[in-house]
């Protein structure tokens, strides 16, 4: 006897026609069943009632708050008049406890969450199932049953009102910067919604959802990645071993909701294009995210702290760029959360204390001779930036015009034809690590920091290059602690053009990209020891290390020809190593002070 669920689920139209369409129609059902069966949750009111008093109590132990921001929407209303999904970016495994508690305990409903079948280990794949949570395999792009099978689950989900959430990302964060949305679920959802409002004519609206946390669980982990290490596979002995997590403090988790991203039954009936529309919306959900992430006590100090490549910093100079940095995110409306406003100096100390707790910060000195010092363990730099990675994209514009600030006082810069250029390089050096306002937005975000800062309108690159040397001080005094910020990725791109050129030197053949990382490696070791140029202990880095080689080939410094590198015109690279050699250089010897 079938369930209302099945019943649905094999009605699905797609579902239907696929099973009809095949031979043995009956074994084409009883694998949609199967994995119908591998899929579903199994929402239990008594199982989620027990695990939320469990996590009164555990998360108060650990976390200081779950801070709940629901950005002035009546998300219980738009439950019931619309599908609602919403796309959070995905940084721990506790993002999905955090959101799902924070949620149920504000709502008093569950929400339907996909989470990866990785997940489904014992003893919590049970108890994450009667929660709530459906689990899904990594990977079915080959198993079209099993595809349109947990389309026909989304499309029942939709039928019966259920909220749904999925992390956009696919994944979570290594680097802290947000990562492209992943299409798939979007697209099934898109499909599914279709159908259902046939019957319903109810909207589809995805609620972006920007999670922060001052501290993760994972993040040595996530770091040892980042170098290299592999990923390890969950377990039950991992789950286990989490016991760990109650030696340390992990601060607050930060949760905001975005502006809603709405789609009508007409809006996918009358689009031509479906996979741009899906892109579309997938896009505007991820910039939504991203304008919504919140700078932390965490992440504050540790775009201050990293920008100091060794050595130590005094904690009334910590705290003179902090609150420099804050004045610069309330002029240009960047989300704070509000105790750093209020309090700067409990709120950073807090934060301090914390990381100091968790050995990642050494404390040197004595503070009653008035000279304590505080130092990112060298070892602890890549965990740290993770932090300073997730705001990082909110600075990107004035560390560039900071950049620009450099080359137009030293005379580097003298026309507005150099200066648009040097801009516009900038840019599309960064592309491969951040999504980017288009050109047209960049040119105008740049010229309203710029009016801003000098206090009168610069309205475009002919005013800029004209400025007078009061108001590049002002440039310098207002935003130039922000020059420094994307050194750590230039020093990566640096290293890699070094490792291409030494290796284009010994092969007339081309290399593999095997031998490009082991190079990259050796010179950044060696460029570390040197101490002339490369500073910064984190431009090690895979992701770094890919995503300049990916720079390298659109630029035509170098060509992939499947996995083989050659480089076509050695001149051309050795063009850029002495341009980004002069920048670093610059950056290196600069001194700025804040000014209050």
């Amino acid at each position: 006897m079938l369930t209302t669920m099945e019943k649905t689920i094999l009605g699905y139209p797609k579902l239907a026609a696929r099973i009809e369409s095949r031979e043995d129609s009956e074994k084409e059902r009883s694998k949609a069943l199967k994995n119908l069966a591998s899929i579903k949750a199994e929402f239990s009111p008594a199982a989620i009632k027990s695990f939320q008093k469990f996590l009164d109590t555990m998360l108060s132990k650990v976390y200081d708050k779950i801070n709940f921001d629901h950005g002035g929407h009546d998300l219980k209303k738009l439950v019931e008049e619309n599908n609602v999904v919403l796309v959070p970016n995905h940084q721990s495994h506790a993002d999905y406890l955090a959101i799902n508690y924070a949620f149920y305990k504000t709502y008093k409903m569950p929400l339907y969450v996909a989470g990866g079948d990785n997940l489904n280990i014992f003893p919590i794949g049970k108890l994450f199932r009667k929660s709530g949570c459906f689990f899904i395999r990594r990977s079915f792009a080959s198993d079209i049953n099993y595809k349109l099978t947990l389309e026909a689950y989304l499309y029942y989900l939709l039928k019966m009102g259920k909220p749904i959430e999925f992390f956009f990302e696919g994944g979570r964060s290594r680097t802290g910067k947000l990562l492209a949305p992943r299409y798939g679920l979007y697209t099934m959802l898109l499909d599914a919604h279709r159908e259902v409002a046939k019957e319903t004519g109810k909207k589809l609206v995805f609620i972006p959802v920007s999670i922060a946390h001052e501290y993760v669980p994972e993040q040595k982990s996530l770091a040892n990645e980042l170098g290299g290490a592999k990923k390890k596979k969950e377990s039950a002995a991992q789950i286990f071993a989490l016991v760990k997590v109650f030696t340390y403090q992990f601060g607050s988790i930060h949760i905001r909701l975005g502006k809603p991203v709405e789609v009508t039954k007409e809006d996918t009936e009358q689009t031509l294009d479906l996979k741009k529309y899906t892109q579309d919306v997938a896009f505007k959900c991820f910039r939504e995210v991203g304008r919504n992430m919140m700078v932390t006590p965490t992440s504050l100090l540790a775009l201050v702290l990293l920008d100091e490549p060794s050595g130590a910093m005094l904690w009334q100079d910590i705290m003179g760029k902090a609150r420099a940095i804050l004045d610069y995110c309330e002029t240009f409306n960047i989300p704070c959360r509000e105790s750093l406003l209020e309090d700067l100096d409990a709120c950073l100390g807090r934060a301090m204390d914390i990381l100091i707790g968790n050995k990642r910060i050494d404390v040197i000195g004595r503070e009653h001779q008035g000279n304590l010092y505080y130092s990112i363990r060298e070892e602890c730099r890549p965990e740290i930036l993770y932090f300073k990675n997730t705001i990082l994209h909110h600075f990107l514009l004035p560390s560039i015009i900071g950049q620009a600030w450099v080359n137009l006082f030293s005379g580097g810069l003298k026309t507005e034809d150099e200066l648009k250029k040097f801009i516009f390089e900038q840019r599309s050096q960064l592309k491969h690590e951040f999504y980017l306002p288009t050109i047209n937005e960049f040119i105008v975000k740049g010229l309203n920091i710029v009016s801003k800062t000098v206090e009168r309108e610069i309205g475009n690159y002919g005013d800029l290059i004209q400025l007078p040397h009061q108001d590049l001080y002002k440039i310098a005094s207002k935003i130039g602690f922000f020059t420094r910020a994307l050194s750590y990725i230039y020093e990566a791109y640096y290293v890699s053009a070094l490792a291409l050129n030494k290796l284009e030197g010994s092969s007339d053949n081309g290399f593999k990209a095997e031998s490009y990382y082991k190079k990259f490696k050796e010179i950044h070791e060696q460029e570390r020891e040197l101490g002339r140029l490369i500073r910064y202990s984190e431009s090690f880095s895979i992701p770094l290390y890919k995503s300049a080689l990916k720079y390298f080939n659109h630029k035509g410094y170098v060509h992939n020809d499947g996995g083989v590198l050659t480089v076509p015109d050695r001149e051309h690279l050795k063009s850029y190593i002495e341009k980004i050699k002069k920048d670093l250089n610059d950056q290196l010897t600069l001194n700025i002070r804040v000014v209050s």
